[in-house]
């Protein structure tokens, strides 16, 4: 079967994990996902299953957003509770929810942000990661990223905890070093929840720990199966076009189509997911520049 698994990631699995613990359950190895989480963090995982593997370019692009806790005082390698500590500073005495606000706001709507060495990022086909861990000399990638929203929620202590809603290619580890460092101090991330990623909350996931258990007993695993979003709800997020039975024939073969019905303007450059008379996900496409419907990516539902 093809479909979309939300996740409830615990804390200490790997993303590997559970692609790994998804295609004993769904008697697949073409399982992948739409955006890793580290061992560390708790949240939604957005697992791709058979066709649906498909829509990670599309579903990927999303913004996350996520509730972390980050402490202040130390600064470790990795950026988080799991790295060794390199640096500690004293807090601020002034530090209150008034300041830290005022630090969250100067961040504005993005900003040039440098990636953490200890990162997934690759540089010359291998992570920036397995180059630190093997001694190399490795530069910080430094790249602009985009915030929709960074609220602060607490102050206990050393620790503060805000939520961020965020673009593509984030990174909270580097975010929660340079909330110390605008607080005149170090930080390391020590929690962190994503609690939306693109259209899918994490009110709508299965537990890890229920994936887990599936994966180790064959009876629970009609239930996960249960759970999978069809390609149709799992693209809800793009605007829908209904094609005609020659519109269908048309994108089947890969051709461009202008038989098709729609409510109101399409975007242009933005996929679209188009949809078959019988209601199922034909491909994804999007407008070429005469208004015919161009294939990205196909389907293949037999």
């Amino acid at each position: 079967m093809s479909g979309v698994l939300l996740v409830d990631k615990q804390s200490g699995p790997t993303s590997h994990d559970l692609v790994r613990w998804a295609r004993r359950v769904f008697g697949t190895r073409t399982v992948g996902h739409a955006g890793t989480l580290d061992p560390m963090a708790t949240g939604v995982m957005v697992l791709l299953i058979d066709q649906a593997t498909k829509l990670a370019p599309y579903l990927s692009a999303d913004d996350k957003a996520y509730e972390a806790e980050i402490c202040l005082g130390a600064l470790t390698d990795s950026l988080d509770a799991k790295g060794d500590i390199i640096e500690e500073a004293p807090i601020p005495a002034d530090l209150s929810p008034s300041k830290i606000e005022e630090v969250l706001r100067s961040f504005g709507e993005g900003y040039l942000q440098e990636a953490p060495l200890i990162s997934a990022i690759k540089i010359g086909g291998r992570s920036s990661m397995q180059r630190v861990r093997d001694g190399e000399e490795v530069e910080a990638k430094r790249r602009e990223v985009r915030i929709h929203e960074l609220r602060f929620l607490g102050l206990s202590g050393e620790r503060i905890r805000v939520f961020a809603n965020v673009g593509k290619g984030f990174y909270i580890r580097s975010l929660a070093r340079d909330i110390g460092e605008r607080l005149g101090t170090v930080a390391h991330l020590s929690a962190l929840r994503r609690v939306r990623s693109g259209p899918f909350d994490v009110s709508e996931c299965i537990s890890g720990e229920l994936l887990y258990r599936a994966f180790k007993d064959e009876t629970l695993r009609a239930e996960i199966r249960a759970h999978a979003l069809d390609l149709i709800e799992a693209t809800r997020a793009l605007p829908r076009v209904d094609l005609t039975e020659e519109g269908a024939l048309d994108v089947f073969h890969g051709r461009a189509t202008s038989s098709y019905a729609t409510e109101g303007e399409l975007p242009r450059g933005k996929p679209l997911r188009l949809v078959d008379p019988e209601g199922a996900l034909r491909a994804i496409g999007e407008l070429d520049e005469k208004g015919r419907l161009r294939v990205l990516r196909g389907f293949n539902l037999e």
